[in-house]
């Protein structure tokens, strides 16, 4: 098992966003948390990744618990966020921005790093046309693709991706969802927060459903999708 989330309740001041919540994701899965705006799943993935703490409970990451450990330190264990509405460095270049996504190797691994520039160039080829163009400038779309190509510029063991489809039209969607796909295939595990719950079932192997911070259901993605009340609630069927 990579990730196990045990039992964690985390708190927004008086408001109890996360209520006893579990779930596991096992290496080379793509595992989403799928449900409603505020049911909590970008609560689950920042505590996961650090960024807020849990008052119970445990989180282990490849068998050690990261609880209580700062964020930095959770990236260089092997574990990268794509935070929700994308966060690139708008003021510097397309390739600055990768090479920052680096930062954990840079001074040891020069032609590392040089390698995984071309696989994420190669992976998306408009980030190679643009890559001296200031991060800001570019459309929605290219800028999630810079926001996962320095994600992966960390070398992560798993990929949190926060809402990788917000504000996208249907056709840069799909290719963000494919090369969701590619990044599976390259072996590298995914947790992905989605509100896109058809998209985010078609790709992944298990999901979590969560409403009011609790989840409600659990199975195989293809079970859920032909689960009749996840097609009521998520799916427009």
């Amino acid at each position: 098992m990579m990730l196990s989330v045990n039992d964690i309740n985390v708190y927004y001041g008086a408001i109890h966003a996360l209520k006893g919540v579990s779930f596991h994701v096992d290496e080379g899965e793509v595992v989403s948390l799928i449900g409603a705006n505020g049911a909590g799943k970008t609560t689950a993935m920042h505590t996961v990744s650090g960024l807020l703490r849990s008052r119970t409970g445990d989180i282990a990451f490849l068998g050690q618990s990261i609880a209580k450990t700062e964020p930095h330190k959770i990236v260089r264990m092997g574990l990268a966020q794509v935070p929700e509405g994308r966060r690139v460095f708008a003021s510097l270049s397309v390739q600055e921005n990768l090479e920052m996504g680096a930062f954990i190797r840079s001074g040891k691994d020069r032609a590392g790093i040089g390698d995984d520039l071309e696989m994420v160039f190669t992976r998306f080829p408009r980030l190679r046309e643009r890559r001296r163009q200031q991060a800001g400038t570019l459309s929605g779309g290219e800028q999630q693709m810079l926001a996962i190509g320095r994600a992966l510029m960390s070398r992560p063991k798993m990929l949190l991706l926060d809402e990788p489809s917000m504000g996208l039209s249907p056709i840069l969607v799909q290719e963000i969802f494919d090369c969701i796909e590619e990044v599976k295939k390259g072996g590298t595990t995914v947790l992905l927060v989605e509100q896109n719950a058809k998209m985010a079932l078609s790709i992944s192997d298990r999901a979590y459903v969560l409403e009011t911070g609790m989840v409600v259901l659990e199975g195989k993605a293809a079970d859920l999708l032909d689960n009749e009340q996840v097609r009521r609630a998520y799916l427009g069927g």
